[in-house]
Formats: C-alpha cells, structure tokens, sequence
C-alpha cells in the first residue's frame, strides 16, 4: 500500500478514536509520577515525450530504459559470438491478444503489444489510428530482453545478448489463430560443436509463450553449474501518473507457498537473493506484469531480484528498474533442455487463475497494518466475484460501481443500523448529560460517575456508535485495494467529466499547491464525497464538544481522496449518499430508537459498569493519598 493510501487509513483511524474519545465520559485527572550476480539494474531514462514519437519506434512511445551491456571479451567462443556478424532480421507475430517482435539479436523479445490495452495518450494523439502509438508496449528496452547469462570455463561473463542468433522462420510475419500454435528456434552455434537453441511456442489467444532453452555439448563452455535466465530491463512505464505507477510497482518470487517481494524507494537500490525451488518470478506496474514461471526442475537453483527507484526530473516524477534472474542448475552434460512459461499481460485475476500456476499471487489486493491474511479473502472471494457478476449484466462499470455501492451497503445493514441507533440514542441522552454537567460543574469526580451510572441506567454503550464502525474497516479496505489496482477500471468512462474511472476526475487545476497535502488538481468525486461527509456529521453529531469534528473530517477526508482514481470516489460518494438517507429514516423513526430504562442496569451494563466501578475505586485512592500526604506535611 502506497503512502498516502496508509496515511488516509491511519488518519481515519485516528478520527475514529478521537470520536470515540469525546463520546465518552470525561476521565478522572491523575498525576503521573518513557552475493552478487550476473546483470546490472539500468538507472538512466529519457523524458516522457511519447505522444509525439513515431509508429517506426513505437518502443519510444513511453520512457524507454536501456540496460548497459555487460563487456566482457568473447574471443574463447569464437566470432560466432559476436552480434554484428549479421543485420538483424525481426519476425512479428500476432494472435488475438497481443502483437510482438521477436528479434535474432540475442533471440530475445524485442516488443510486447496488448491489443485490448490503450496507450493513456491514444485518444489524444495524432496517430491515434496508428497501432504502435495506440497500444501499450510491455518491454522496456529498445533493443528487447529476456536473455541467458552465464559464466564460462575462463572466467569470463558471457550474455546471449551480444549474440546474433539464426531462425528457422521462413517469414516475417504470422498470424496465429486461436485454435493454432506456432513454433520459432533460434539457434547460436559455437565452438566444438555446441549450440544454445532458444525455442518460443505461441498460442492463439493467450498472453503467455513457452520458451525451450537447449543447451548442446556446453558442458566445456558454462562453469559453476548454472546459468541464468534474466529479465533485465523491468516493465514500460505505461500510465500518464508515473508516481501512482510506481507506488503499486515491485519485484517478487513465488517460492515455498509465499511470494518474497522487493519494493524499492526513491535513491536506493534494494537486492533480494532466494534459494531453493521457484515457482515463477514477476516485475509488475500498476496494472500489467511480465511473469517467467519455469516448466521443470530448471526452479531448483533459486532467483536474485535487484532493483532501484529513481526520480527523474521534476515532471516525469518516479520511475522504478527491476532485474530479475532465474538461477538454472546446469548438469555439465551434453544436452540440457529447460522450458519456461513466459506471461506478459494484464494484472487481471482471472486471467491469472487461468494459468493454475498461483500467478494471481501477484494481484495486491492491499493490506493494513499486516491484516493481509483477512483483507485478501474478503476481496478475493466475495468482493471481486461479485463486482464480475454485475459486469456481466451492466457494461458500464460507474453503473456497476454504484450498483455495487449498494449491495454492500445492504449487506452492511446490520451493523450501520446498530451504529445509527447507539449515535442516536447518544443524541436524545444529551440533554440530561448537559443536566449533569450543570448540576456538578465543579465537582469531575461527581460527574463521572453519574454520567457513567446515567449510560448503564439506559444501557448504552458509549462506544457503541464507533465499534461497528471498526469492524467495517476490513471491508472498507478490502474495496480500497480492489478499486485502486483493478484492470477492469482502466481507462473505462463514466458519465459526464468522468472519463477514467482508474484516475481523478480533474475539473480544475489551481495556480498553486495545498500546503501539506501537495494538491493542486480539484476533483469533483471527492468535493461531492467531502459534502455528504459533511451532511453525514451534521445528521449525527449532536453533542457541542464535537462539533470541531463536523468540519473537521469532511476537509481531511475531501483533501485525502483528491488523488484518488474516480472509481474509487464514485463508491465512496455512493456509499455515503445511502447512509444518508439510512440514517435520515433511522433519525425520523422514533418508535424504534428511545431512551428505555433496563430492568437490571448492573447486569445489563456489564461493561460500563466496570467502568464507573474503576473510576470510583481510582477516586477514593487518590482521596486516600491526598490524605496521608497532608498528615504528613
């Protein structure tokens, strides 16, 4: 969770407590006597000029980051290894999916386009028509990735990314359908008769590749027993807002049932090694990831994961390097074959599902104060199958947002309904708790005790109106992390200046900065949230001592939620709006909320009543301190 999302958590938590704590009754005053690897992260990025970069490079379209190569001197395997001894031939492929370029240089990947994800700057730019300028690209280097590494017999730190490879294609271009696959081999020939053949397989629709790496008679060539598969260039950087990109960007492993995950901040470099079996490796941005699962037991030599954040120029905001390697044991014989499933697509949970390969481990659903293991259920099996069912009837996801804005509200009737009559039950006892104050003003002590006496005569729980509050908070931030990560919502309009529902819905910027806050973008989602706060806090809170708290919130809350995705202010909005009129109708009905003394306030105020029984114990204590120490004296 970003900063700000665990800023805006642990204020409304504060709030929470400081309404909790005027609504209670005024406690007694008391005295109070305190090992390294094989490839480098990239640092360096150009500016974000993509609007105007041309179908030709359509990798430029976004920062574009380049690993340096690793030079080392490659005479031992001969001039076979070397990248120019031919021009580089680039065959293209296309399913219903994606659009990619494979290239013989290093027999890497030298684009990933997704057909069904735009480019945040499509609709606006003048080749919009253009299919490179529309459509985002995943690979993050001019030049591709995905390559080998390794070590050879004289010490020297060899990449197949200086290599030219040969292909086997007979074409430049394949168009594979559904119901096909295709198969390309690579192959670099080198010195007495060994080869390293580098095999993709592509389906039709599908959003992942299988890649064979064979190596033949190498067992002369590759020391220390592996080799590494690298990612080395992390993922595109496809979003206008680069800082929230980066927020939700990382780096992890799945290893041993858990996902290991390496989040860098801004200046630093962060590197993490794991050992021992790997289930899949992953870089990630906000909504898309590059995933490298291996097929076979090439997982048993572990992974290294190192990566950097860097803050590059005072418009461009954050950016975020990662490089990624498999560790492959190598048998040292004369033929080995490892195969990978390579995935580069969507963050999208069913997708991932799809796989049964525990990729949708990925998916972040956000967590609070290490509540992970609650939050995560809660929207992974109730929240998101259910914002999916409504998608299938309604196809404007704001629709949907609303529609779902209300079944949550439904099901969280029971609880709302008891923290409306616990408020409003506070409100009609304020009166003679203003009685109470009058009468012994000038005696705390007194009045502790009789205003606690006064909640178990009626048996109510003071904190009765807040705790159902907190026991919402799990669901509450369940849907935070659901609405701020979810595909579904990217770049799908609402209605009226809503045009994105996965970004703020700006109706105007100011001429300056929010001290604090840093704001200088208006949203109109949260304005509209701040106002139905403010109704809210109007309708409830009745009590002088806390009427800070009725502009108090809705200015914290209005300020928080303004860099928030509209998605996310349109739920909030709704919500608010429902338990507006849920309670106006809880307000109005007076038979159903009145002051009723209990049979047994002893019995029935067990909690309160430990309450008064500790204040009044705590009073006598001190009366018999102040005692003895006048004796004394």
């Amino acid at each position: 969770m970003d900063k700000q999302t665990t800023l805006a958590f642990v204020l409304i938590g504060a709030i929470l407590i400081i309404w909790l704590y005027f609504s209670s009754p005024e406690p007694q005053k008391q005295a109070i006597k305190r090992s390294g690897d094989t490839t480098l992260v990239n640092k360096d990025n150009s500016s974000n000029q993509a609007a105007n970069k041309s179908a030709q490079n359509p990798t430029d379209q976004q920062q574009q980051a380049t690993a340096p190569k690793v030079q080392s001197d490659t005479s031992a395997l001969g001039k076979a290894f070397t990248k120019d001894q031919q021009k580089e031939q680039i065959i293209t492929i296309e399913n219903s999916l994606v659009k990619l370029e494979l290239t013989s240089d290093g027999a890497r990947i030298k684009r990933w386009f997704l057909k069904k994800y735009n480019t945040w700057y499509a609709n606006s730019s003048a080749k919009a028509n253009d299919f490179y300028s529309k459509h985002i690209d995943l690979v993050n280097s001019d030049e591709g990735d995905f390559n080998i590494v390794f070590v050879s017999k004289d010490g020297k730190l060899l990449n197949t990314a200086d290599a030219s490879f040969n292909s086997d294609a007979k074409n430049a271009y394949y168009l594979v359908k559904d119901s096909d696959s295709l198969i390309i081999n690579y192959t670099l020939n080198l010195n007495n008769n060994s080869s390293i053949v580098k095999t993709y397989v592509l389906k039709g629709n599908d959003y992942a590749a299988r890649c064979d790496i064979q190596m033949k008679n190498m067992g002369n060539i590759i020391s220390n027993y592996r080799y590494d598969v690298v990612w080395a260039n992390g993922i595109n950087f496809v979003e206008k807002n680069s800082v929230d990109e980066a927020n939700y960007s990382n780096a992890s492993a799945y290893s041993g049932g858990e996902q290991v995950i390496v989040n860098v901040k801004t200046n630093e470099t962060n590197k993490k090694e794991i050992n021992g079996k790997v289930d899949w490796l992953g870089i990630r941005n906000k909504y898309f990831a590059v995933i490298i699962s291996p097929l076979n037991s090439s997982s048993d030599g572990g992974a290294y994961i190192e990566g950097t954040e860097k803050a590059v120029g005072n418009q461009s905001g954050l950016r975020k390097y990662y490089n990624a390697s498999l560790k492959v044991p190598f048998n040292n014989g004369n033929f080995q074959k490892n195969s990978f499933l390579l995935y580069l697509g969507p963050v999208d949970y069913s997708v991932l599902k799809a796989y049964n390969r525990n990729f949708e481990k990925i998916v972040d659903f956000g967590s609070l104060f290490g509540l992970k293991f609650i939050i995560r259920p809660i929207s992974e099996y109730v929240l998101l199958p259910l914002f999916k069912i409504l998608h299938n009837f309604i196809p404007n996801y704001g629709i949907v947002i609303i529609v779902f804005s209300l079944i949550i509200k439904f099901a969280l009737y029971p609880l709302t309904k008891s923290s409306f009559k616990s408020m409003r039950k506070m409100q009609l006892l304020q009166p003679k708790i203003a009685e109470l104050k009058e009468k012994f003003k000038d005696d705390p002590q007194k009045l502790n005790k009789e205003t606690m006496k006064l909640y178990s005569t009626y048996g109510i729980n003071p904190a009765g109106g807040c705790l159902p509050m907190l026991l919402q908070m799990p669901i509450l931030v369940a849907l935070w992390g659901l609405f701020n990560v979810a595909v579904e919502l990217r770049q799908q309009p609402f209605a009226f200046w809503i045009t994105n529902l996965s970004s703020p819905d700006v109706i105007l910027t100011l001429p300056f900065s929010i001290p604090i806050f840093g704001i200088r973008q208006l949203s109109g989602l949260a304005l509209l949230l701040g106002i139905t706060m403010f109704i809210q806090q109007k309708m409830s809170v009745k009590d002088p001592s806390q009427q800070a708290l009725i502009y108090l919130m809705p200015v914290m809350f209005t300020l928080m939620f303004m860099g928030f995705p509209s998605g996310l202010n349109l739920y909030y909005f709704m919500f608010n709006l429902f338990s507006i009129i849920q309670q106006y109708y809880v307000n109005h009905s007076k038979s159903d909320v009145e002051l009723v003394p209990v049979a047994n306030p002893k019995k029935s105020g067990g909690f309160m009543q430990r309450m008064m029984d500790a204040a009044e114990k705590s009073a006598q204590q001190q009366k018999a301190t102040a005692a003895k120490n006048s004796k004394k004296r």
